[in-house]
Parts: structure tokens; sequence; C-alpha cells
């Protein structure tokens, strides 16, 4: 049958395949070799450099071995692949390719020092790690366009003021850009912790030991060895840092998994709860969506301008968190030394990258659709002249006047007021409790548009 996506499982591969192909590239079977390919030659170089090869490899040949791992191709994983399908095994698969490259350009000699006193996990790990770098990369950048847009959006509306409801119910006014930039500052945070993270990885064989390489090779520091290793990785790397983790199982933890995946559950959290204030504000009308000609709302509705791009991302940000959740509940834990229950669930990493991205995308695509209509916050304050309340029962509090707070309770507790109302009040107050004409004139000069208390940022 001709491939179609019409049949893909995964939206990931179907309906939404072309924005996250890059992502493809990375934390699909084909990258996962590719990296493996490329940790194998690197841990092979690496010997050459303790002096325990048949003889010193010539630069062509390091030239060659290095151009194998960069130069990656589709031939290439494919002829691992024909050697999987023997092995039943995919590391061992991509050390007989490596192995068979060599005899081909006359380096048979090295044949048997490649995967030479390691496990397979030694291998996975490390090129999980390149393919979380990858992912970590591509993901950054995409937070960092919603940060910045959302940070304009602040900026714009630095000072037009706005309702502000806790508990659902009009409370102190705030202002829109107030609001926006806390959101900002939040995923700030998020990517600063993103950003100095560090991910343990190992190299020290099938239970942490490096039995075999200490029975075989007993006077070189095999643990200093994959230290300044792993260190090397990260040379040249602005992404995610790898740090060597020398006291494992035959797997590495995986405390640092729940630690990343967290710090992206974090962030999307942050993504959630601006998507759905968006999605508040759009239904309140004080945010106005821009209609684009030929789309349709509802296949009824001809009225309807939905926030479809603020639904889709709250529900890709929350499959996507659930996922992350699960890596680090699941990954933390292993029969012993190591079950292979692991193996499985790693390879769906992709997928909290892959929904996390469709969401980024469409925060990004809504945020260009929409305009704050200043018009109808300030409507809205009028309407809640009540919520200067909170100012006056502190003023009167100020002068002296006892139970300030109480006397506003019993007046206005649960009701709406407009302007006439609220000066009526406090005429009245100023006659019982001989207020001064200043403190006066103070009260009535507050209005719901100008208390708004420090907003700068």
């Amino acid at each position: 049958m001709k491939k179609d996506l019409s049949f893909s499982i995964s939206p990931l591969g179907g309906r939404y395949k072309d924005k996250v192909r890059d992502l493809g590239l990375v934390f699909s079977e084909y990258g996962l070799m590719k990296y493996r390919l490329e940790v194998e030659v690197k841990i092979f170089l690496a010997l050459g450099k303790l002096k325990i090869l048949p003889r010193k490899l010539k630069t062509k040949e390091i030239t060659y071995l290095n151009f194998l791992a960069q130069k990656f191709s589709i031939k290439d994983f494919n002829h691992i692949k024909s050697f999987e399908r023997t092995t039943n095994h995919d590391v061992k698969a991509v050390e007989y390719f490596l192995k068979e490259k060599m005899k081909q350009k006359g380096m048979s000699v090295f044949a048997e020092y490649v995967h030479l006193g390691r496990t397979s996990e030694d291998i996975n790990n490390l090129a999980y790690a390149y393919v979380l770098r990858g992912g970590v990369e591509m993901l950054s950048a995409q937070y960092k366009k919603v940060e910045k847009e959302i940070s304009k959006l602040a900026t714009a509306n630095r000072k037009t003021p706005m309702l502000a409801l806790t508990h659902g119910q009009s409370a102190s006014p705030t202002t829109f850009g107030w609001e926006m930039h806390v959101f900002s500052a939040r995923l700030g945070y998020g990517l600063k912790q993103l950003a100095d993270f560090k991910l343990k990885v190992k190299l020290n064989g099938a239970t942490g030991g490096d039995n075999a390489l200490y029975s075989a090779y007993p006077r070189i520091a095999w643990r200093k060895f994959s230290s300044d290793l792993i260190l090397s990785f990260n040379k040249n790397e602005k992404g995610l840092k790898f740090v060597n983790n020398p006291f494992t199982t035959q797997i590495e933890s995986h405390d640092t998994y729940r630690e990343l995946f967290d710090i992206i559950r974090g962030l999307n959290l942050v993504l959630v709860d601006f998507s759905k204030d968006i999605w508040s504000y759009i239904s309140r009308g004080v945010i106005v969506q821009i209609p684009k000609a030929g789309e349709v709302g509802s296949s009824a509705m001809p009225q309807k301008v939905n926030p479809i791009d603020f639904e889709n991302a709250e529900g890709n940000l929350e499959l996507g968190n659930a996922l992350c959740e699960f890596f680090g509940r699941k990954l933390t834990i292993s029969r012993m030394q190591r079950d292979l229950s692991d193996s499985t669930v790693e390879r769906n990493f992709g997928l909290v990258f892959g929904h996390t991205k469709i969401a980024l995308l469409s925060i990004g695509k809504g945020l260009g659709r929409i305009k704050v209509d200043k018009q109808t916050l300030s409507l809205e304050l009028d309407n809640h002249f009540e919520v200067v309340s909170e100012a006056y029962q502190v003023i009167l509090r100020k002068e002296g006047i006892k139970d300030g707070y109480e006397l506003l309770k019993e007046f206005i507790r649960g009701k709406n007021a407009d302007k006439t109302l609220m000066h009526l009040f406090i005429d009245e107050l100023a006659k019982k409790y001989k207020i001064s004409k200043e403190t006066l004139a103070k009260l009535k000069k507050i209005t719901p548009e100008n208390y708004i208390g420090n907003r700068d940022f």
C-alpha cells in the first residue's frame, strides 16, 4: 500500500507532521541511530588516546570516522537496520555496521576495539542525551518566541487599566500589561532553569563498575576516562550540558530525566494558565479576535470566531505534561540493576516535544490575531466602581475613623455601585465623622481607572 499520512496512528505523524518535521530528525529511529553511531565513534577514538589500540590511528582514519558519524545518511540507517534484522539488537547492529565500515577502509586491526567493555546502555543513555539536547534547543527557541510576544503585549498595554477578578469577583484593578508581564516573568524563570540544567549520563559498563575494562586494563583509570570523555561532549555546545554520574547500576538512574521533564512541565503549566486566561478574556469581551477571511468558527453558527488556537494549545500542553509526569515517575524506578521496560518508554520522548511545539506554535498564531479592547475594559471598570472601597477603607482607617472596613462592608458587600453612589456614601460619612475636606477630595479623586497601585516593570 502506498504510504498515506491519513493512516498515521498519531496526529504528530499525520495532521501535525509539517509542524514537527524538524523534531523528527532528532527523535526518530533515524536520529537515535545517528547518535548511537556518533557515541560509538567518540568512545573508540578516545581509546586511541589511551594508547591501547594495536597502532596509532592515522589522521585520515580519524577524519573518516568523524565524517561517518557526522554525515550519517538514510542509506547508512537502512544498512544498520539490515544488521538488526539478524541481531534483533539495535545497538549491536550499530557496532557491526561500524566494524564493517572500518574493514572496508583497511582498518580491520581496530574492529575488535569497537564497543570494547561497553554495555548497550552506555551507548543508549549517551545517545538519548544527544536527542534531548537537540530537542531542548528547538523547544527553547519556541518558548523564547512566545515569551517575546507576551512581553510585547505587556509593554504595549503597560498603562491599560483593567478590572481584576479574584475568586471570579470584581477586585482591585490591575493593568492588562501587568497581567501579561507576570506570565512573561514566569516563563523567563523557567527558561533560565532550562538553560542552567545539566543532564547526568553514564559510561561505566554492565552494572556500573567497568568490571571488564578493569579486568583487562587494570592500570587505566576508567572512571576518569569516562568523566573526561563525557566532559568533551560539551565542547563547543551552547545547549544542554552533560555531566558524568559514576555511581549507577546498569542504567543511569534518570533522576535528571525527571528534573528535565519537570522543568518542561513547569513551563507548560505557565502556558496552560496563560491560554485559559486569554480564553477567559476573549469570552469576557476585553480581548477581540481578528477574523480571517474564509475561516469558519462554527458549522452551524455563522457569527462564531472561536479561540481555537488557545484551546489547541491548552490540550496539547496538557497532553505533553501527562507524559512528562509519567516519564519522571516511570524512569526513576528500575528492578534491581535494570529491567528493560525503560527502553520502550524512552522511545516516546519526542511526543512531549512534539505536542509542546504544536502548542507553542498555536499560542504564537493566536497572539497574532487578537487585540485588547480598551473601550470595553474602561466600561467594565466604570460598571464596578465598588472596587475602590478597598482604598476608601484603608484611608478612613488612616484618618482614625473607627471601623472603616466595617462601614464599607456594611454598605457595599455583594453589590455593584457606580460613582454617584460611592461619592454619596463618603459625603454622608464626611458629615458624620467630620472628615477633612482634603481627605474627602482625596477619596473622590480615586477611580477604578487610576486605582492601580504600582504596576511598573
